[in-house]
């Protein structure tokens, strides 16, 4: 396997594991404990590489996962409290984590050389130098290994506990109520999204990890109100962006990573322009269509009153009568016309509703 396809096929692994931990995220409006637990882990890499004396794949995981778990907890009973919000007990949380690892590291590895670029932009593309070597046999590349595992672990996840994720998520009472529990399932989800962070710091730093777990999932919400479709559009959206960011890259010798969150980034702008459903386009003409509805039906309204009292509108009175440009007001007669409401009239001629416009102008009043 070339180099290419190895960073190629991480990106991919890296994003859906993501994306699936993703969805129940931004639908629990708990998006920000991604970010959380992405800065918090710092203080359990360094009691692991305190523990192993040196930099350990094993000891460094098992300390960001305890760090995260501790910021899950530490996160929960705040909010518990009733003292601060959900986002500010993040906000109090994460900052003192990130800052006790701060501490560490400069008090007892002042000498040691960290990587900034790699500890947020990751070193993805060194991936094919990475091995996982078991026994003396080389095993290929750790990273396809460890984003693998997490992927498969995030599917069965949420494969045994989708109804009962989804019922924990839209009806926490509901749930409750038929013998579930919100908080153990709560709990649940944070220490897999506490692995997947972790496992995936160390293959693709922390920006990476937080855009590829919120982006794809945002985007996909944007898209579609069904769980299951969402679920997988945000899986299709970050390899998508995992695939169309690195030959971003190659094309511009630029940051894989960066490439592939702005990719992210790029998806989720043309969803929130052109989705269907939510996009602000798409919203722009049903509130331009809602207003010429209401305008035309006024219009109709106004001229059955004329009906009712054995009189005749005439086009050049309607301007003055609704206090309208004129040019809007024959915009609406063509399009009544064209709808069937109104008769047919000359250009400065008497104005009639159809037995169809008699029937929506009256509907109009009703509502």
């Amino acid at each position: 396997m070339t180099s290419h396809e190895v960073i190629l096929l991480t990106g991919v692994l890296c994003a859906s594991a993501c994306a699936l931990l993703g969805t129940f995220l931004i639908l629990r409006r708990t998006a920000m404990m991604a970010d959380a637990i992405s800065h918090a882990i710092l203080p359990g890499i360094v009691a692991g590489y305190f523990l192993a004396d040196g930099p350990s794949l094993l000891f460094g995981f098992l300390g960001a996962a305890l760090a995260s778990t501790i910021t899950v907890t530490l996160v929960a009973a705040l909010q518990r409290s009733g003292r601060v919000d959900d986002n500010a007990a993040i906000g109090l949380v994460f900052p003192a984590m990130f800052a006790l690892g701060t501490v560490l590291v400069s008090k007892y590895f002042a000498n040691v050389h960290l990587d900034t670029d790699a500890v947020l932009y990751g070193n993805i593309e060194f991936s094919i130098f990475e091995r996982l070597v078991i026994g003396g046999r080389d095993m290929g590349p750790q990273s396809l290994w460890i984003m693998s595992t997490l992927l498969v672990l995030n599917l069965l996840f949420l494969g045994f506990f989708y109804k009962e994720l989804k019922l924990t998520t839209f009806d926490g009472a509901l749930a409750a109520s038929l013998g579930f529990s919100p908080v153990i399932l709560h709990y649940a989800l944070m220490a897999m999204l506490s692995i997947t962070t972790v496992g995936a710091f160390t293959a693709v730093g922390a920006i990476l990890v937080i855009a590829l777990i919120i982006v794809p999932a945002a985007t996909a919400y944007l898209l579609t109100d069904r769980l299951a479709a969402m679920i997988a559009l945000s899986v299709v959206i970050g390899a998508l962006s995992a695939v169309a960011g690195y030959q971003l890259a190659i094309e511009l010798d630029a940051s894989i990573s960066g490439s592939i969150v702005t990719m992210t980034g790029v998806c989720f702008l043309l969803a929130l322009l052109f989705s269907p459903s939510q996009g602000m386009i798409a919203r722009l003409i049903r509130r331009r269509a809602q207003r010429t509805r209401f305008a035309l039906e006024l219009l109709l309204v106004h001229l059955a009153e004329h009906q009712s009292n054995a009189s005749r509108a005439r086009r050049s009175q309607l301007a003055n009568d609704l206090a309208w440009p004129a040019s809007k007001v024959e915009s609406l007669l063509r399009l009544g016309q064209r709808r069937g409401l109104l008769s047919s009239t000359s250009s400065d001629g008497e104005v009639a509703l159809t037995p169809r416009g008699v029937d929506v102008a009256q509907g109009a009043v009703g509502r």
